[in-house]
């Protein structure tokens, strides 16, 4: 295929749909039992048997028969042809391994379709309750089937926001008092609550990457919200390093405000 060629959005959609499905499947069966598990990369990072199954499983269901859309997922070597690819997908076979593998739910299986930096479409499942986030650009975005959408507003006093602890520790000390939502060991999954309401917003830190943002960076901007680093800007995806610095998502209008916020030189150094 051409690199100009247009791929059917609504088939791969649907394609990847059916794939997140499986691979969530495929996890939770492996869920709480006696898996082999291990460390990677500089970060010492956990991955397990159940996170390379799903890999797999994703890579035949979504590459076999569609070569020209390429690959990069957290748990695949890198193969750096992606970024001549109009097309790519970016996949986190479980997004929440430490979870994954200590038997807490907060965990998901998260892919996307990013055309020319930027998501197109989006699945993020999360087998254990039984979740599936879905959106495609400019179709608006759905969980379980039903329609969601950020929370509206740009209040901060007592808006629910999740982040990493030493940044909800900065942002108590500037910020109106606000709710700070429990943990959610998956960065995809604590964006997805944004994006259907159940957090007012959320922050990530400083090592995000591609396969954990791609999917819920969808879900967020289709259910009315923003997904930016502190200066505003949008995440571009498939780069040489893909990498990210610390970002924050909400409805569109507390989105604002909270980069009004972060501008406070009290935040200056995170």
């Amino acid at each position: 295929m051409p690199a100009t060629e247009v791929v059917d959005l609504k088939q791969q959609a649907a394609r990847l749909a059916e794939a997140v499905r499986e691979a969530g499947a495929l996890a939770l069966s492996m869920f709480k039992t006696p898996l082999k598990n291990w460390t990677k990369g500089e970060a010492l990072s956990p991955v397990s048997d159940a996170d390379i199954a799903a890999d797999v499983l994703l890579r035949d269901r979504l590459t076999s028969n569609n070569g020209s859309i390429a690959w990069l997922s957290e748990e695949s070597v890198d193969d750096l042809a992606r970024l001549d690819a109009r097309y790519v997908w970016i996949v986190d076979p479980i997004d929440g391994t430490r979870a994954y593998i200590a038997g807490l739910p907060d965990w998901a299986v998260s892919a996307a379709l990013v055309e020319n930096g930027r998501p197109v479409a989006g699945c993020l499942y999360a087998p254990v309750s039984d979740e599936f986030f879905f959106a495609v650009a400019g179709h608006g975005a759905t969980r379980n089937g039903a329609a969601i959408a950020a929370t509206p507003g740009a209040e901060l006093a007592q808006a629910r926001i999740a982040a990493p602890r030493r940044l909800l520790e900065r942002l108590q000390a500037v910020a109106p008092p606000f709710a700070v939502m429990p943990r959610t060991h998956s960065l995809a999954l604590r964006l997805a609550r944004v994006a259907e309401g159940t957090f007012d917003a959320g922050i990530a830190g400083g090592s995000s990457h591609d396969w954990d943002l791609a999917a819920a960076d969808l879900l967020v901007h289709e259910a009315g919200g923003a997904l930016t680093s502190f200066e505003g800007v949008a995440v571009t995806y498939n780069r040489p390093v893909p990498r990210h610095g610390m970002l924050v998502a909400a409805g569109r209008e507390r989105h604002a405000a909270l980069l009004e916020l972060f501008r406070d030189e009290r935040l200056a150094s995170l």
